[in-house]
């Protein structure tokens, strides 16, 4: 086997090892894999993602400010003040798009736990309505 007859089989092998979920063995398939999270731990990505926004908009922007204020002072004399203007305005649009990914993490958290929620007393209902039918068909018989 030449080279790159074996380097294109070890390639497809491990192309297909990383393209599936391990096999689960004996037992019920489960198409879903073994990944699980709960509500609580949703909440608390989202509690983590809102507090780091939170700390992003008062302690992110300290640096801005000595940044601004040293590319000020240096500016009319030095070519070192127009570099930390620039390096002022990327660091705040960094922390803006931080704190736009992080609020965004948090919302939609909140959101999916709020949908979940709703779906969860959705579907109480349904099924609470499928007890009174069958109860309807019940005493029909009797």
């Amino acid at each position: 086997m030449s080279f790159e007859d074996e380097w294109a089989q070890l390639k497809a092998d491990a192309a297909m090892h990383l393209d599936r979920v391990p096999d689960p063995g004996p037992g019920p398939p489960t198409p879903q894999g073994d990944l699980q999270v709960n509500q609580k731990d949703l909440a608390a990505v989202g509690d983590v993602a809102f507090r780091l926004n939170q700390s992003l908009g008062n302690d992110g922007l300290h640096a801005m400010t000595g940044l601004y204020g040293a590319s000020y002072a240096l500016k009319t004399d030095f070519a070192l003040g127009a570099a930390l203007d620039q390096v002022a305005e990327r660091w705040t649009e960094q922390v803006r798009s931080l704190q736009g990914a992080c609020a965004h993490i948090s919302n939609h958290l909140d959101y999916t736990q709020k949908a979940h929620a709703g779906d969860e007393f959705y579907l109480f209902t349904q099924f609470s309505n499928i007890n009174t039918l069958d109860d309807g068909f019940r005493e029909g018989d009797a």
